[in-house]
């Protein structure tokens, strides 16, 4: 969401302290402004000091000086939320109109990822999930709920956008970041995993199997997978135990029975 700082009346932009991309503090001075009869004001007063001659005339122009600065009407403007400069449209000694644009700011409370999921996954996606977004330049995920999937399904590639809503503390101070993004639609404990490398999917029959070593031998079996997730793919059928050997690589065109050796993937 964006939000605009706008000028409170018509003036000259004394100040600006910000510039695009700078993070903001909702409170926080980021300029000031003076008034335009203010700046009339002082200009008036500023030229007859200068043409004073006489002291008489001298004591009338500070006088008017004097007046002109005590009575001068400034205000110092504040971002309007935690936020991101995304543009500005002033700058400092720019004279601007009531109501004038001078900033634009993202909102980092209602900052959004948008991520494109395939189409054959969103029946899993549903508003209020857990999610985490891994962002350029960003050390750590920044974590986020997914809001809802939107209505703009692209049609090229089968995927439809869905909205994860950043959290605000750990939202980025950029805008505009490419990312990938995770969306936890299940949890399971306890669940029985094998490394995605193990899992060799037959596209003609829709089957998977994975290659066990037991006893020297490579013994193929077909599985129905579950959840997946960082870990791995789970494997609901046929049960396997903790510690079972899997092969996790070379195992196409492996024959069953062929005789292997067991050794720790690197």
């Amino acid at each position: 969401m964006q939000q605009k700082l706008r000028a409170p009346f018509a003036g000259t932009l004394e100040t600006l302290t910000v510039i695009d991309g700078d993070r903001v503090r909702r409170g926080a001075a980021v300029g000031s402004l003076l008034s335009r009869d203010s700046e009339s004001a002082l200009a008036g007063a500023r030229e007859m000091e200068r043409e004073a001659k006489t002291p008489t005339e001298q004591e009338d122009a500070r006088r008017a000086l004097a007046l002109a600065e005590r009575n001068r009407v400034h205000a110092i403007l504040r971002a309007p939320v935690d936020g991101v400069v995304l543009a500005h449209a002033a700058a400092a000694g720019d004279r601007v109109t009531e109501d004038q644009e001078i900033l634009t700011l993202a909102d980092t409370g209602a900052l959004v990822f948008v991520a494109d999921v395939a189409q054959s996954a969103l029946s899993r996606v549903r508003p209020g999930l857990r999610a985490s977004v891994e962002l350029a330049g960003r050390a750590k995920p920044v974590p986020g709920t997914v809001h809802d999937v939107l209505p703009m399904a692209n049609s090229a590639d089968f995927t439809a956008p869905v909205r994860i809503d950043l959290a605000g503390d750990g939202a980025p101070a950029s805008v505009g970041l490419f990312g990938t993004a995770h969306i936890v639609v299940a949890e399971k404990a306890r669940a029985v995993v094998v490394p995605d490398a193990a899992l060799l999917r037959d596209d003609v029959t829709g089957t998977t199997r994975i290659a066990l070593v037991q006893d020297g031998r490579a013994r193929w079996r077909e599985v129905v997978t579950g959840l997946r997730g960082s870990a791995g793919t789970e494997i609901v059928t046929p049960p396997l135990a903790p510690g079972d050997v899997v092969i996790v690589g070379g195992q196409v065109g492996l024959p069953e029975g062929a005789a292997v050796t067991a050794s720790a993937r690197p």
